[in-house]
């Protein structure tokens, strides 16, 4: 696996694959580690839990070059993703306890209740786009409760999974607890076979989704999918057109647009002329650059792959009726730069509206009416985030409740929050992350009737 840096087109340096037999041992080792760590008290894997979060904060500065040089993250948006990272790991160590306390309930029992034991080893299938984070918000939780992590991560951020292996050994995690797996794709239904691993998380597009869904169901393991957004950022009549722009040109393009959460169809009720020029001034605005340089708004693409698909999307979405407003070409320069687009006219059957679009490019979307705007909001494969922007915060919290997705945020952007549940539906994907929810998706749930002698009575379901 040799990564290649999108800012500089150079290779980095190259990582040896894992064979067949090291990916045996360490699944094995992961299954060894699984029945001693489910034995370690609670208290004290929530302590190791806070030590990991202590070592990525003294390796900030080490683990955000990384990330820029591999992926091509902004260096202050990398350093950003790390302290995100460390308070993930505090908010679990702090709160497993409480959200993993057993629970009474009444019934026909002296005592009953439900205890929350842990699965297994969860083998975790994770993207490039936050190499870190997205790694973290599935471990926290899954490692405090018990289970053991195995990463399965982008071959084009090779560094970026080990490192995060180091972090856990350097916090006092013992060998096994998670571990790195080095391998491409086509080694994956394999793993999921291995008697070590009791369950899936994954985070991708909804093809790869599809595809690890059935292998998981065939081996009969529980799976939870993070996959694609094309969320909706619903701009009603009374919201502050001049801040709405730019909080639009944020939520776009975060990530150089590369998120499954990044708002992509701005949706306005009644007329939309001025929103587009103020949009359109927002995103020529954005400082397109150097990831090093801490100025940069916005650096590359993470891959040319990446960038030769977003310009196809651009391309056929202008041909199927989409007027271009800005933006809309590569970037005269060495790396995998694309301009901050705007393409307005956008209706549903066009690849801008219809497709998840992974790079700097707004979908402008006209509606008649609030309830237009729902319709338009809900016409899509995807339901992962949505936000709606007005100054009537009542009115927007009642609009949510019509909107299609798993998460609706009124007057800011879509983002995640060790606090709150984070997933979507239709084709984003099923079960729930962070919060605890998260926590909840790799335990059993475990039922204990209690009584306090014998007792004769009817069986049955």
């Amino acid at each position: 696996m040799r990564p290649i840096d999108p800012t500089t087109e150079q290779p980095l340096e190259d990582y040896p694959e894992h064979s067949p037999d090291q990916v045996n041992q360490l699944l094995n080792h992961a299954g060894d580690a699984f029945r001693r760590w489910r034995q370690v008290p609670l208290d004290e894997r929530c302590r190791l839990m806070h030590a990991a979060g202590r070592a990525l904060r003294e390796r900030s500065a080490e683990l955000s070059r990384l990330m820029m040089r591999e992926m091509g993250k902004p260096i202050v948006a990398a350093e950003a993703e790390v302290e995100k990272c460390a308070a993930c790991c505090d908010h679990f160590a702090d709160h497993a306890a409480e959200y993993l306390a057993p629970r009474d309930i009444t019934s026909d029992a002296t005592h009953s209740f439900v205890r929350f034991d842990p699965l297994g080893a969860v083998l975790a299938i994770m993207p490039w786009n936050f190499p870190f984070w997205q790694v973290f918000r599935f471990a926290a939780p899954a490692l405090a409760a018990g289970n053991v992590g195995v990463l399965k991560h982008a071959p084009n951020v090779p560094g970026c999974a080990l490192a995060i292996e180091d972090v856990f050994r350097a916090a006092g995690f013992p060998t096994g607890v998670f571990s790195t797996l080095l391998v491409d794709t086509p080694a994956v239904p394999d793993i999921i076979r291995d008697p070590a691993i009791a369950a899936v998380t994954l985070t991708g597009s909804d093809r790869a989704g599809s595809a690890v869904a059935s292998q998981a169901g065939a081996a009969l393991k529980k799976c939870v999918l993070e996959l694609g957004g094309s969320d909706p950022f619903i701009v009603l009549p009374d919201s502050d057109i001049e801040a709405t722009a730019k909080a639009a040109a944020a939520a776009r393009t975060i990530n150089s647009g590369q998120s499954c959460i990044a708002a992509k169809r701005f949706i306005v009720v009644g007329d939309s002329g001025q929103f587009e020029k103020r949009f359109a001034e927002a995103l020529q605005a954005l400082k397109v650059g150097d990831p090093a340089d801490r100025a940069t708004d916005m650096g590359p693409l993470a891959r040319l792959d990446l960038l030769e698909n977003l310009e196809r999307q651009v391309h056929a979405s202008i041909a199927a009726g989409a007027r271009l407003v800005t933006g809309g070409h590569r970037l005269p320069r060495k790396g995998y730069f694309y301009a901050p687009t705007l393409l307005a006219d956008v209706k549903p059957g066009n690849p801008a509206f219809d497709e998840e679009v992974f790079g700097p490019v707004a979908a402008l979307v006209r509606a008649k009416d609030v309830d237009d705007a729902v319709r338009l909001a809900n016409a899509s494969q995807y339901g992962l985030g949505a936000s709606i922007w007005t100054r009537n915060a009542a009115a927007g919290e009642a609009l949510a409740a019509r909107v299609e997705s798993g998460s609706v945020f009124i007057n800011g952007p879509v983002k995640s929050d060790p606090r709150l549940p984070f997933g979507g539906i239709k084709r984003s994907g099923y079960g729930r992350e962070l919060a605890a929810f998260g926590i909840h998706e790799f335990v059993n749930v475990k039922t204990v009737w209690v009584n306090d002698a014998a007792k004769t009575g009817t069986l049955g379901e």
